[in-house]
């Protein structure tokens, strides 16, 4: 390699395209939430602080509004995958073949704690090798096995465990991948490469590294509950339908607003956004969008509870009050609570609707609006 060479800019290509089932997480593993933020977001972030870039993403069919989640504010480019993960490796390959890099870190999403040292270690070994690998010692006992019965002790000094990213020269492992004849089933690109006739050099790992699989590897991401509240106001006006709870209500006045105007669900929204720290109903559904003008805030309470669900919570209970002298709420509080009962997903036992007045005090003592207060409780999903 020469020394322009070495001072191109590093590429990667990051694989979240798996199924990441066994970790037992909402949604796949790559996009839950670890330690503050979504699994892939980690290695990404470390990538980019490196100064390496492009960085391509691959991600699985259909996921990329979750990727786009994920990973907001990143400069990143997102590339569908394949059926295997080598298949994926090659479409992320391709997509940088117009970037034309000299070399390019190849890594796993499921690896969150990418640090700076490993990644200067990688390219250093790039100086002298078209392959490079990070491997951890074996510390266990080995043995060969005969069915469920012990064979013979296996040398553990001859192993090494295998991790990512792996570091190439990019027009190397490209051509390695195109070359590939077998099924694309290969364990990692390092074996790729080596059956092009690529040698691999070896550099020190790090345990951090460690590959996110089980359940057991999200202990603690997530505290077990969470707790939002939220509160919303709007004027009464003639002309108006009256929606409270999702329920339509008669009334001489309704309640104006860009939507609906149901102020007690968009109290439940804020709060069920602020228990995941995911901001307000004004950032989702911004009132100067003209495609939010009159819809009903069911939408609104639908896309807060899948946020709730991706974030990894389930809404435990909620309890809303509504403010105003009129009109009574009293008469409409069950079926309010058994149509917020099925938009949440959950018992109407879980659903708590109150209502009071301010005892003419106020605009809402005046009838000049309605207000509303929401508390939600989210509770932590298990497996």
């Amino acid at each position: 390699m020469s020394a322009s060479e070495e001072f191109r800019p590093t590429a990667a290509v990051v694989v979240a395209a798996g199924a990441g089932l066994r970790a037992g997480q909402p949604l796949r593993k790559q996009f839950a939430p670890w330690r503050g933020k979504p699994v892939v977001r980690h290695s990404v972030e470390a990538l980019l602080a490196a100064n390496v870039s492009p960085v391509v993403v691959v991600i699985p069919q259909n996921a990329e509004e979750q990727a786009e989640t994920a990973l907001a504010g990143l400069d990143v480019l997102l590339v569908t995958g394949g059926q295997t993960r080598q298949e994926s490796v090659r479409l992320g390959l391709e997509a940088l073949e117009a970037a034309d890099p000299a070399l390019v870190l190849i890594h796993d999403a499921a690896r969150p704690q990418l640090k700076a040292p490993v990644i200067g270690r990688l390219r250093e070994a790039l100086a002298d090798h078209a392959g490079a690998i990070p491997v951890l010692s074996v510390v266990d006992s080995l043995t060969h096995v005969s069915g469920v019965m012990m064979g013979q002790p296996a040398d553990r000094d001859a192993v090494r465990r295998v991790q990512t990213p792996q570091a190439f020269r990019y027009p190397d492992i490209l051509a390695a991948h195109r070359s590939w004849t077998g099924a694309p089933d290969a364990g990692d690109d390092a074996q790729v490469a080596q059956a092009a006739g690529i040698a691999i050099t070896l550099v020190e790992g790090d345990e951090a590294l460690h590959k996110l699989t089980f359940a057991s590897d999200f202990p603690t991401s997530l505290p077990p509950v969470r707790i939002g509240t939220g509160y919303d106001v709007h004027r009464l006006e003639d002309g108006e339908a009256l929606w409270l709870n999702g329920i339509r209500i008669d009334h001489h006045q309704g309640l104006a607003g860009h939507s609906d105007a149901d102020v007690a669900i968009h109290a439940l929204v804020d709060a069920l956004l602020g228990a995941i720290g995911a901001g307000d109903i004004g950032q989702h559904f911004p009132p100067s969008d003209p495609q939010w003008r009159g819809v009903s805030s069911d939408r609104f309470l639908a896309h807060a509870v899948s946020l709730v669900g991706e974030a990894g919570y389930a809404v435990g209970n909620v309890d809303v009050t509504i403010i105003c002298e009129a009109p009574k709420i009293g008469p409409h509080r069950e079926p309010m609570r058994a149509r917020l009962a099925e938009l949440l997903g959950v018992d109407i036992g879980a659903v708590s609707v109150k209502a009071t007045t301010t005892e003419k005090l106020g605009f809402t003592g005046r009838g000049e609006g309605i207000a509303a207060q929401a508390v939600a409780c989210l509770v932590r999903m298990e497996g």
